[in-house]
């Protein structure tokens, strides 16, 4: 009895690593940078040998059983890229701030939620890619409107009840995934309808765009709509988004898919 108890402590401390075996999950890339491989490892905490590789581009530390991002993450200075998928992360220190040159930061699939992500998110102003679903997250921090360079932003699978109001005006978004989130259409308003509206994710398409099944949807959805607005057509009043309508097209489902 004493063996197994003894097991099952050595098992949740996960995998430990050394600098040599570190070493050899380094990888040249095409451009000539470096990338740190360390995804699948069974990792539970971030080995500190890997400080002294700092000096590399791209840190993958997907799939691992990681609770927590140690505060030394700032060291690595030169990330343009830090994946983080698929731990099990409940908070992401303030030091992430301080990654200045980063340009895409992979945070799906963890056990985020608002009080997990600090307002230093909104220092990385070279962010281009922020993923940030499969989590508990139910508020965006105020912090996000700062981070002007966003192209692409995943949010999918969250708690959120209203569209993120500080997301409306970055100038370069280009696509927002606000999948399986518990809003309404009359949640968001003429408003949202407008910011929405621009932003490419949300597919909003012509009739003839749509598959049968897709557009009957749309038209059902129209009706709903319309009997609401005591019979004022939908195309008389501010566009609105159909709730209704979750899965895109078979060209918007291939692109969607670099966030699952």
């Amino acid at each position: 009895m004493a063996k197994g108890k003894k097991k099952k402590t050595v098992e949740s401390k996960g995998k430990k690593m050394t600098l040599k075996m570190a070493k050899s999950c380094l990888k040249s890339l095409a451009d000539g940078s470096r990338c740190l491989d360390l995804s699948n490892q069974g990792l539970s905490t971030v080995p500190k040998c890997i400080v002294k590789l700092c000096d590399v581009e791209e840190l993958d530390l997907s799939r691992n059983v990681l609770q927590k991002l140690p505060d030394f993450i700032d060291r690595f200075a030169n990330l343009r890229s830090l994946d983080l998928h698929s731990n099990h992360l409940e908070h992401i220190p303030e030091s992430i701030g301080r990654l200045q040159s980063l340009v895409s930061l992979n945070l799906c699939n963890n056990w985020l939620t608002s009080g997990s992500l600090p307002s230093e998110l909104g220092l990385l102003r070279k962010l281009r890619q922020l993923n940030l679903g499969l989590n508990r997250i139910q508020l965006v921090p105020s912090s996000f409107a700062a981070l002007k360079e966003l192209r692409h932003v995943g949010l999918f699978d969250n708690h959120l009840t209203r569209y993120p109001d500080h997301l409306r005006n970055l100038p370069r978004l280009e696509r927002l995934n606000l999948d399986n989130n518990p809003i309404t259409v009359a949640e968001r308003g003429p408003r949202d309808a407008d910011a929405i509206r621009r932003v490419e994710s949300l597919y909003l398409v012509k009739d003839s765009c749509l598959c049968e099944e897709c557009l009957q949807k749309v038209q059902t959805e129209r009706q709903r709509l319309e009997s609401r607005g005591n019979g004022e057509p939908v195309s008389s009043r501010s566009r609105v988004t159909f709730a209704g309508l979750v899965s895109p097209n078979s060209v918007a489902q291939l692109d969607q898919e670099m966030w699952r």
